[in-house]
């Protein structure tokens, strides 16, 4: 059932990115995702980055929509669904590479009491596309890397998790599939939580769309033990 809401502050967070806080409050688990429907345009998932919040790239005719709302516009959203991530560790370290920040903002955000430590392994193509919102409030320390070197370190931040991997007690990563696939062969596939993404439709495990080997998306994810995603990703 959709719950109706009003978006009551909106801003840029990097080129092609804006966040969006709504008027209602949904309770979730960091990792899960809501359907988002705008009437006579369509319905696209996001993470929620707080409980109020979304943040979206501009890609196609739907997110281009809703960038042209404004502060007392309405958004329909149903949700929270799909599996979120489970807290593990007292030291964790956090891979996100480009607009995959939403869900561990969320747990930089939600659980940040609970860890000794937080440290951000996070890579964008480019100083314009860094899109941190404001997580480095959150952490204990970020390690920047862009593709041209515009900001912080030029390469992957994987490059870096490979050196200190030892030190994490668990690994939280969402980002392009590339990265996600280079988290998980610094991991070995072990202490590695994956925050996958599909092509969803439904967001409630009917259609099939959103197929990843023997799992759906969005029902047994989007978020998945490293170990179960072995030959997957």
């Amino acid at each position: 059932m959709y719950r109706v809401v009003e978006v009551v502050e909106t801003w840029e967070v990097a080129k092609d990115v804006k966040a969006f806080r709504f008027s209602e409050k949904f309770d979730f688990t960091p990792g899960q995702f809501v359907m988002t429907w705008l009437p006579g345009v369509g319905e696209k998932p996001f993470s929620l980055a707080q409980r109020d919040l979304i943040v979206v790239k501009k890609v196609g005719p739907f997110t281009g929509a809703l960038f042209r709302l404004k502060e007392g516009d309405r958004l329909w959203i149903r949700g929270p669904y799909g599996h979120g991530f489970e807290r593990k560790g007292r030291k964790i370290a956090l891979a996100g590479g480009g607009i995959g920040i939403p869900p561990l903002y969320a747990i930089a955000t939600s659980w940040r009491k609970f860890f000794e430590s937080i440290s951000l392994f996070y890579g964008a193509r480019s100083k314009e596309e860094i899109t941190l919102i404001d997580i480095e409030n959150y952490v204990d320390e970020l390690i920047l890397f862009t593709d041209d070197g515009s900001a912080g370190k030029k390469g992957f931040p994987t490059e870096a998790l490979a050196e200190r991997k030892g030190e994490f007690g668990q690994v939280y990563a969402c980002g392009p599939e590339p990265m996600l696939k280079a988290v998980l062969k610094v991991m070995n596939h072990k202490n590695v939580q994956i925050s996958a993404e599909r092509y969803m439709k439904c967001g409630i495990g009917v259609c099939g769309s959103c197929n990843l080997g023997k799992y759906l998306v969005c029902r047994d994810g989007p978020v998945f033990e490293g170990e179960k995603l072995t030959g997957l990703l």
